[in-house]
């Protein structure tokens, strides 16, 4: 008897990577990319020649990381109804919403770019701040993935500096278009 109460009480816990339940890595992974997401968008936006217009670039690394973040989460609701998994609907829209780091990940950028709006820079500087910050955090986000996935500080530090790449290749690619 004890067996079936135990094999009862397994079933009513939601396992890990359910709705209630985000895996750790899940929110790393729209981390790392949002981090990407908004290097990739402030250099793409930084003004070469043109008349530097911050504000509305900042309004575009945010629209575009709601938006990825969106189309990331229906994404998902779209695999789960292929998979013939039915939630409700509150638990599609949790889907959508659990990609929520997409979106906090870009706004430093976004801070940084509002900040050369007020004058505090120029747009140059603040997209060279942006994307050396990012940088940095791809590092530290790529160092937190691999010590949550359990590895020692030597490898967990080596993930960090492969993630770090990706920041640096963008910073490279930006000074070379420009």
């Amino acid at each position: 008897m004890p067996e079936h109460a135990d094999h009862v009480s397994r079933r009513t816990v939601a396992p890990r990577g359910t709705l209630h339940h985000r895996p750790p890595e899940q929110s790393l992974f729209s981390g790392i990319y949002g981090l990407v997401l908004a290097s990739a968008l402030a250099a793409a936006l930084d003004a070469t020649g043109d008349t530097a217009d911050p504000g509305p670039d900042a309004l575009w690394v945010l629209l575009t990381a709601l938006a990825s973040a969106a189309a990331h989460g229906y994404a998902r609701v779209i695999a789960q109804r292929a998979s013939a998994d039915e939630a409700a609907g509150v638990g599609r829209l949790r889907l959508v919403l659990a990609e929520w780091p997409l979106v906090a990940a870009v706004l430093p950028t976004v801070a940084v770019l509002l900040a050369s709006v007020a004058g505090w820079w120029a747009e140059a500087t603040a997209v060279d701040a942006a994307l050396l910050f990012n940088t940095v955090a791809l590092f530290g986000w790529g160092t937190w993935a691999a010590r949550t996935a359990g590895h020692g500080w030597p490898s967990s530090c080596r993930a960090g500096a492969l993630d770090m790449l990706i920041g640096l290749v963008i910073i490279i690619a930006n000074a070379l278009i420009k």
